[in-house]
């Protein structure tokens, strides 16, 4: 990777680092040796492909996926997909996973004392359109306690997957909700440095986007790299 248009580095500190000792996970999976240079080949552009013919009509409406509704406050959520000059990039498989709205996943692992909601798997996937954009109707997780430190709760949130032209081609981020209280307590999100750079990772609430008397709005776009590229997880 080189600083020309197209391969432009992020600055420092605005992606996680891979060791950050409050997350306690990291002090374990950080490389321990110097890394090793790979320059990029015709692999990360080429390969097994996942697009548009693996999504179906319900498979970004979270909240249509059973044969009742699930509980919760009904959000949508929507932004572009962005490159770094600012350009929307179509074509780009974006899968997402979360909890219920009682902070549990629908994951045998999850052993959380939460109640389940069978109309709610808390999975979805869409594809971006010309312009870039991509939508997400769901509803909004709960915090739940996940064993870090003392009293350790994660703050809302939802994991984003994004794919490009080939299966070698993966990004994984998460999103929040702005005013959590519980953000300046959360390690995993705090292991980004760069104060601004970490804000990148809160979705703005979005008025125009909000349905009068059934969910709200929020936008959140993805800047996939380059001096402003949402952090992305090591």
């Amino acid at each position: 990777m080189s600083d020309k248009p197209g391969y432009r580095r992020p600055q420092a500190g605005t992606q996680p680092d891979y060791l950050h000792p409050a997350y306690q996970s990291t002090n374990l999976r950080s490389p321990s040796k110097p890394l090793v240079f790979l320059p990029h080949s015709l692999s990360e552009i080429t390969g097994p492909t996942i697009g548009a013919e693996r999504v179906n009509e319900k498979d970004n409406d979270l909240t249509a996926q059973h044969e009742g509704e699930p509980q919760g406050e009904r959000i949508i959520i929507h932004g572009r997909v962005l490159d770094e000059n600012g350009l929307p990039v179509p074509g780009i498989l974006v899968e997402i996973w979360q909890a219920n709205a009682a902070g549990r996943y629908n994951h045998k692992r999850d052993q959380h004392d939460a109640p389940l909601d069978p109309n709610f798997t808390g999975t979805g996937r869409t594809v971006t359109n010309a312009d870039g954009w991509y939508q997400f109707q769901t509803i909004k997780p709960g915090a739940y306690p996940w064993g870090n430190h003392h009293n350790a709760w994660r703050p809302a949130h939802i994991h984003f997957s994004l794919f490009g032209p080939s299966v070698l081609t993966r990004l994984v981020t998460q999103m929040y909700f702005p005013g959590d209280p519980l953000l300046a307590y959360d390690p995993i999100y705090n292991c980004v440095p760069d104060t601004s750079a970490k804000e990148r990772l809160i979705a703005s609430f979005d008025l125009e986007k909000t349905i009068p008397h059934y969910a709200l709005g929020y936008r959140w776009d993805i800047v996939l790299r380059g001096r402003d590229a949402t952090p992305m997880e090591k």
